[in-house]
């Protein structure tokens, strides 16, 4: 009974595909689109440029080929900025690419301005900041998040001068250089 045993199993064992540990390591879906608490895009320089003193998380007034080009991660935010409008907090300069499936009647345009969805009171302390302070609404990233709806993360902050970029620099390379120093003699 066992040499039986024995044989079936080398035959699978010898018949079995081998998957790679490569090909396991895949994380997007089989169509490559994203959908739930995936980032999109996100804007590493803004956190360089700003100190950031809070953040917000802010719905997007989208249209449908937007959505699904921000599916395939088709979208940028590097050189978007956010701003008041008419009373209402609008998104300014961010690149949607086009959705190729579509007609050329339904395309949006890629740079259009997109409405943010906040709270009244979120939005009357990002307002008042701007007006009083002088701070800047910078987008920091664009992401799905659980219920796989498109979130924007916002906040608002100064301007660094030329001597803060350098400090920042400095800090995150003597960072680089202690887990460096670390992992070679700890």
């Amino acid at each position: 009974m066992s040499s039986c045993l024995d044989k079936i199993n080398l035959y699978i064992s010898a018949h079995t595909y081998y998957k790679s540990p490569m090909a396991a390591k895949k994380n997007k879906s089989k169509s490559g689109m994203l959908s739930v608490n995936a980032t999109i895009a996100e804007n590493r320089r803004a956190r360089f440029e700003y100190h950031i003193e809070d953040t917000f998380e802010a719905g997007i007034m989208l249209m449908g080929t937007e959505v699904k080009s921000m599916r395939l991660g088709q979208a940028s935010i590097n050189e978007a900025h956010a701003g008041e409008k008419n009373g209402e907090i609008w998104l300014f300069n961010s690149h949607v690419g086009e959705y190729m499936q579509a007609g050329q009647h339904l395309q949006h345009e890629p740079r259009r301005l997109r409405k943010l969805l906040l709270k009244k009171k979120e939005m009357n302390k990002l307002m008042g900041a701007v007006a009083k302070e002088g701070y800047t609404i910078v987008p920091l990233k664009l992401y799905f998040d659980a219920r796989g709806l498109a979130k924007l993360l916002i906040g608002f902050g100064k301007g660094k001068q030329l001597h803060d970029k350098r400090q920042t620099s400095k800090d995150r390379d003597w960072g680089r250089q202690k887990q460096r120093i670390l992992k070679e003699h700890g």
